[in-house]
């Protein structure tokens, strides 16, 4: 017999927030009430309550096997209803700039290549390439963006914009253009391009656990994506997720 997850015997099961990077999880760890720690297999998970609801918060690590890791410990261990990912992606849509917001409605791995056995992208044993979000809490979120949007401090230049569709996610930080233009050339549907998403995605399906991707675009994953990303991530990036994901808590039921 396979016993239910601990935390889901002990305690409310609490909305999961998953962060690549450490200056987002910063931006979220000062605002959790009733806060504690739990280390596992290396990670430190912050239980608390923020915006009125119970949370964990947990810094994944950068790639697809930390994120798989990070996703089945907060499923398996700590009950999550429901796994949030924010972070920040490189624009490969010619229409997505720096300092726009992306919600991921499907993700891909771009890196997945069976072939021939299978068809490039297909997970094998899934018959599936593409993993869809979860519709209602994809939707809340894009409530929130627009909310949030119309009130924080814009990034330098044009207007922040939202977009919706693919996301996709490899073992790799697309740092070229001839790396953007060749994955636009294979999945043209694709808006961005990250390490950790449809990764999370494989483990929420396999969980049957509702799943949503917030990424704000640094850079347009090319020659220029080193250029200053660590400070686009705490000054516009970090700031975004903290709006967001409070405004997105607050308006749960």
């Amino acid at each position: 017999m396979i016993e239910a997850p601990r935390a889901e015997r002990t305690a409310p099961r609490p909305w999961a927030i998953v962060s690549a990077m450490h200056e987002e999880l910063r931006a979220l760890v000062p605002s959790l009430r009733e806060a504690r720690s739990v280390r596992l297999a290396g990670r430190n998970f912050h239980l608390g309550v923020l915006a009125g609801k119970p949370v964990v918060l947990v810094l994944s690590g950068i790639g697809k096997v930390a994120a798989a890791t990070t996703a089945t410990l907060l499923i398996h261990e700590f009950a999550a209803q429901a796994l949030l990912f924010t972070g920040v992606a490189g624009g490969l849509d010619a229409d997505v700039r720096v300092g726009d917001v992306v919600l991921a409605r499907e993700l891909l791995q771009h890196d997945m290549d069976a072939s021939p056995l299978f068809p490039r992208f297909e997970v094998p044993l899934t018959g599936r390439s593409h993993f869809a979000t979860d519709g209602a809490l994809t939707d809340g979120l894009k409530a929130a963006v627009q909310r949030c949007l119309a009130r924080v401090g814009q990034a330098p230049g044009a207007p922040a914009r939202l977009h919706e569709g693919l996301v996709i996610s490899g073992d790799r930080f697309v740092s070229s253009a001839a790396e953007a233009q060749a994955l636009g050339a294979l999945l043209p549907q694709a808006l961005a391009v990250e390490m950790e998403g449809a990764a999370l995605a494989q483990v929420c399906a396999d969980f049957g656990r509702p799943f949503a991707v917030l990424r704000t675009i640094s850079d347009r994953a090319d020659d220029s994506a080193h250029v200053d990303f660590g400070r686009f991530i705490a000054e516009v990036a970090s700031v975004y997720t903290r709006a967001i994901v409070e405004d997105w808590l607050a308006a749960l039921p």
